[in-house]
Order: structure tokens, then sequence, then C-alpha cells
């Protein structure tokens, strides 16, 4: 789930090792009511969204659904950001910038470098 249409299609293009399915999402509203129906293994999520944002969506999915397993991945590597994801049940956390870390972030391989985001972190 990210606004950029560019960067959903960079995201698909790094798990499509990994994936065989994907729902592509512009905005935390489309992701919860997609979530609800489709029932993904992983969620991807930004932060900034337009009517509602990634922390939010997150924390609705989590309350619906709490076996979820939602990352957030972001450009916003802020503490407090950090924090309130934790708080809302996300598994993990990945800058874009280390978004090639992506497919191992999710279980999947791709990282050679041993350098894994931990879940929760």
């Amino acid at each position: 789930m990210d606004n950029n249409a560019e960067m959903r299609g960079l995201i698909r293009t790094l798990l499509a090792e990994v994936a065989d399915d994907f729902v592509e999402c512009a905005d935390g509203g489309e992701a919860v009511a997609a979530y609800e129906v489709e029932r993904p293994d992983w969620a991807v999520m930004d932060v900034a969204m337009g009517t509602m944002d990634g922390v939010t969506a997150t924390r609705l999915i989590m309350s619906k659904f709490p076996q979820s397993r939602i990352l957030i991945v972001t450009q916003h590597n802020h503490p407090k950001l950090r924090e309130s994801a934790r708080e809302a049940g996300a598994a993990g956390f990945l800058l874009k910038e280390d978004l090639l870390q992506l497919p191992s972030a999710l279980g999947g391989k791709g990282n050679s470098s041993g350098n894994e985001p931990s879940p929760r972190n």
C-alpha cells in the first residue's frame, strides 16, 4: 500500500519471486477494505498516504485481524513514528532507502547481507 504508483510497481518487482498475488492500494482506507476481502499473508504499508495514513490503517487491520503481518515501509525515520507503528501492531519497519531488503524482511530470499529488519524493530 503506497500512494505512489511507481513505488507500488517497484515493490511488486522486488517481491515477484516471493509472492504470487498482489493487491495494490493507494490509501489506508482502501488498504483496510482490501485486507478484509483478500486476507493476505503480508501487507506492506506506507505511512504517508491520502485520506488515511498507514499507521491508522495498520491499527484498524490489527484490531479486526490480530494475526495480521504488516510491514511499514517509509522514507520517514523518526523514533516516534517507529513507536507509533509498533503500538499499532506492525510486525516491522523498513526504510525505503533499504527497500532491497524487502523480500528477506517478508521471509523470502534476496538479502545476502544478513541485515534483515527484525520483527517489531
